[in-house]
């Protein structure tokens, strides 16, 4: 993955990353299948005597049903194992049921069909069988092509979930990327498990970058630089995903994009994104909150605890003083406003948490608290 630009994520160029093995493998099978195909032709056009126009004509039509079925391969590009095995199955279904209506009505069809040669009579059976038949694969196609959303079968009506090995791949989210902290993370080592960047972020990511407000542009920069950063860490995995889902159709949003790649991947998002943290847990997708990991890491204060903070600025009711952590922890400090550029030690009197993040309130050892 190091080796890896992102240079080529952007310009399009793909031939070295996800599916190009398998593009290579795909065209290889192509070129061997006409191969055969042209192959084919010409021993059907020796079966004649003489090369004369029926010879050409089999042999167009064997190369003519090659070149269909490789045009059909190559315009259907986005396959789902769920539709191949609902025609699969389908047809199997059919002609099994067909099979068994034709082998119950066979005594009742032919006890209908007085008064003709015995050889006619075959002949109307077996249309009649022929057409039970279709009808039953038309049918068994139909129903379980409709109904493969709701259970997701490689063996009809047997969902298989998918096997992770490991903790479950982690899906970024733009404002992560651009936010920074994920590439400190990555550097202590504690993530063992794989990072999943969508073509679709990128892409969101490359507009806020070329974007034309000074900003957002500074943005968009910076976390392609972060992208850059974790490509290069040895000591974490980051994997591009190109995000062609059948699932992702008729999603247009990035964030409701996002939520359900997590879902198909059965992945958990990180972000720092309020809205998306609900979208995602609305729908049953675990999300990762940086704002609330690092909320999680600060210290933690217990009233009667003694610490040391240097006021900084005029607080909002009359007489505070505010004052920080080193973790960016806000201490509101009593009758600390005349101790503006101070270090001063306080007593935690009582702590409060927000969704913004946790407030620390004090007073100044030695002074009483004001009432």
């Amino acid at each position: 993955m190091s080796q890896k630009s992102l240079k080529d994520w952007f310009s399009g160029n793909m031939g070295t990353f996800i599916g190009s093995k398998s593009n290579l493998l795909m065209w290889t099978v192509r070129l061997a299948f006409f191969a055969l195909m042209l192959g084919l032709a010409v021993q059907a056009m020796r079966f004649f005597e003489t090369l004369d126009l029926r010879a050409y004509l089999n042999g167009l039509l064997i190369v003519g049903i090659g070149i269909v079925i490789l045009a059909g391969d190559l315009l259907i590009r986005n396959k789902q194992i769920t539709t191949i095995s609902a025609v699969y199955f389908g047809l199997l279904m059919g002609f099994l049921l067909g099979s068994l209506l034709v082998t119950a009505l066979k005594p009742f069809i032919e006890g209908y069909l007085p008064g003709l040669a015995d050889r006619e009579q075959r002949r109307v059976s077996d249309f009649i069988s022929v057409v039970l038949t279709l009808v039953c694969c038309y049918i068994s196609v139909s129903v379980l092509i409709q109904t493969k959303d709701d259970f997701r079968f490689i063996i009809p009506y047997v969902e298989f979930s998918k096997q992770l090995k490991g903790a479950k791949p982690l899906v970024l989210d733009t404002s992560v990327i651009i936010d920074g902290r994920i590439a400190d993370i990555c550097d202590t080592g504690i993530l063992d498990t794989k990072l999943i960047v969508a073509r679709f972020v990128l892409q969101e990511l490359q507009g806020i970058a070329d974007s034309s407000d000074k900003i957002k542009r500074n943005r968009g920069r910076r976390g392609l630089d972060v992208l850059k950063k974790m490509q290069n860490n040895p000591k974490v995995e980051m994997q591009m995903h190109e995000g062609n889902l059948a699932e992702l159709r008729d999603v247009h949003k990035v964030d409701e994009r996002l939520v359900v790649l997590a879902k198909v991947l059965s992945g958990r998002v990180v972000t720092n994104d309020f809205n998306l943290n609900k979208i995602a847990q609305l729908q049953g997708v675990e999300v990762i909150n940086l704002n609330e990991l690092a909320n999680a890491l600060k210290l933690v204060a217990l009233p009667g605890e003694a610490l040391a903070v240097r006021v900084v600025k005029a607080g909002d009711q009359m007489g505070q003083g505010v004052g920080y952590l080193d973790d960016g922890t806000m201490v509101v400090i009593e009758q600390g406003r005349a101790m503006i550029g101070q270090d001063v030690m306080i007593t935690v009197t009582s702590v409060l948490q927000t969704p913004a993040g946790r407030m620390i309130f004090g007073k100044i050892e030695g002074r009483p608290s004001s009432t």
